[in-house]
């Protein structure tokens, strides 16, 4: 039997770097990655079940490596944005947004 490719390869990275600027959106990038993750492990365990029928596991591998590193780069950003509104206050942030804005549009 001749050994096919693992799908899902190209959706993997795309996913998982298009996480990495939903990040600055207050962390929504750990949507699209932590979908990636998890596309990636299951067709991982896919592989582990019947090694010899696929061939392109390394680069479902550096894709799972890839979503999680965005995926922890977005839950640190995710953290980072509640502690601020924890800590200074949804309205003291807006204040700033605004006075930010005002500035520029002079």
């Amino acid at each position: 039997m001749e050994p096919k490719q693992l799908q899902y390869g190209p959706l993997i990275y795309i996913l998982a770097i298009v996480g990495l600027p939903l990040c600055c959106c207050a962390g929504i990038g750990i949507i699209p990655s932590g979908i990636a993750f998890y596309i990636a492990h299951t067709e991982l365990k896919k592989y582990y079940e019947d090694p010899e029928s696929y061939t392109n596991q390394d680069s479902i591998y550096t894709g799972k490596i890839v979503a999680l590193v965005i995926l922890i780069i977005n839950v640190l950003y995710l953290a980072y944005t509640a502690y601020q509104i924890y800590t200074i206050g949804w309205d003291n942030i807006m204040e700033q947004s605004r006075q930010m804005m005002e500035q520029y549009e002079q």
